[in-house]
C-alpha cells in the first residue's frame, strides 16, 4: 500500500496547493506511482495548476461523494493539456482528483456537507485501484471535521506556514492536533520567507530561522522556501518546479520532497 501524505495549513493563502502540486511532481519524476485528490471543496483550484480545464472536467470529487461515480472515474491522467512545465508529466504516472469549481457544488458542499467515511473509503480504493505510491492530500485550510478525519489517515503531515504571527498561533494548534491524531510523521515547511536568497548571509539566516521553528513546535522544517516575484508572477500557470528547475525556490523545494518522500 502507498503512502498518503496531507498537505495542510491552518489559514488559507499559504501557498499550500502550489506546494502540494510541486511535491507531487518532483514524486512524479521519480518514476513514482502518484494521485493529487484536491479536498478543499470549499475553495477548490490545484487544477489550475495542472492546466485542467474546468468546462472539460469531466467527473469530480463532488460526485463521487454523493455515489454518483466511482473515485477512479474522478481521477484525470496530469499534463496532457498542461503549459511547459506541466507537460513533462506527459511521460510520468501522475493522477489528479479535481474538485467542482461550479458554484452550485460548492453552494450545495457548504450547506450540506459530506460523508467523510465516503471519502477515505474513496482514498483507499484510490490507491489500490491506481497501484499508487503516493497519494497527496490538498486539504481544505483550518481544523474543521472532514478535515481532522482525512489527516487522521496521513502517514505524512506537512503543514505549511508563512513568517506570520497569526500563521505561527495557528500552526501551534494544528501540530498539537496532529500529535493528538498519531500522524506518524510531521513536517513543517516555511513559505514565503522574506530573508533574501540574495544576501550574503543568506545560509546562516535560513538555518537560524529553521533552528528557531524547530525549537518553537519541537517538529522538523523540511524547508523554508523564499518569497520570490517570479512564482507570483506566474501566476499559477504552471508547475514551478518544472518550468524554472533552476530557481533557487525550485532548488529548495527538491529538497523538502527529498525529506518527505523518505518519510
Amino acid at each position: 500500500m502507498g503512502k498518503i501524505i496531507s498537505i495542510h495549513s491552518f489559514r488559507g493563502g499559504t501557498g499550500k496547493s502550489n506546494i502540494t502540486a510541486n511535491l507531487a511532481a518532483q514524486a512524479a519524476l521519480q518514476g513514482k506511482r502518484v494521485a493529487v485528490v484536491d479536498t478543499d471543496i470549499q475553495s477548490p483550484g490545484i487544477h489550475v495548476l495542472f492546466g485542467l480545464d474546468e468546462t472539460k472536467m469531466g467527473h469530480t470529487l463532488n460526485e463521487f461523494l454523493r455515489g454518483e461515480c466511482t473515485i477512479k472515474e474522478v481521477a484525470h491522467p496530469a499534463g496532457a493539456e498542461g503549459r511547459e512545465g506541466v507537460q513533462q508529466l506527459t511521460r510520468h504516472t501522475i493522477w489528479l482528483v479535481p474538485s467542482s469549481i461550479n458554484g452550485k457544488e460548492i453552494s450545495r458542499v457548504v450547506k450540506t456537507g459530506y460523508s467523510v467515511d465516503v471519502l477515505n473509503r474513496g482514498l483507499n480504493a484510490l490507491q489500490k485501484e491506481l497501484n499508487l505510491d503516493y497519494l497527496f492530500i490538498d486539504t481544505h485550510p483550518g481544523l474543521n471535521e472532514e478535515t481532522l478525519l482525512s489527516v487522521a489517515l496521513s502517514d505524512t503531515l506537512v503543514v505549511i506556514l508563512r513568517p506570520d504571527q497569526q500563521d505561527f498561533q495557528g500552526t501551534a494548534v494544528t501540530v498539537d492536533i496532529a500529535r493528538q491524531l498519531d500522524v506518524p510523521n510531521l513536517f513543517l515547511v516555511v513559505n514565503k520567507s522574506l530573508i533574501s536568497p540574495e544576501l550574503k548571509e543568506y545560509d546562516q539566516l535560513v538555518q537560524k530561522f529553521r533552528s528557531d521553528i524547530e525549537a518553537k513546535y519541537g517538529a522538523t522544517v523540511a524547508g523554508i522556501l523564499p518569497l520570490t516575484i517570479d512564482m507570483a508572477n506566474l501566476g499559477s500557470a504552471d508547475i514551478f518546479s518544472l518550468r524554472y528547475p533552476d530557481h533557487v525556490w525550485s532548488k529548495e523545494l527538491r529538497k523538502i520532497a527529498e525529506t518527505v518522500l523518505a518519510a
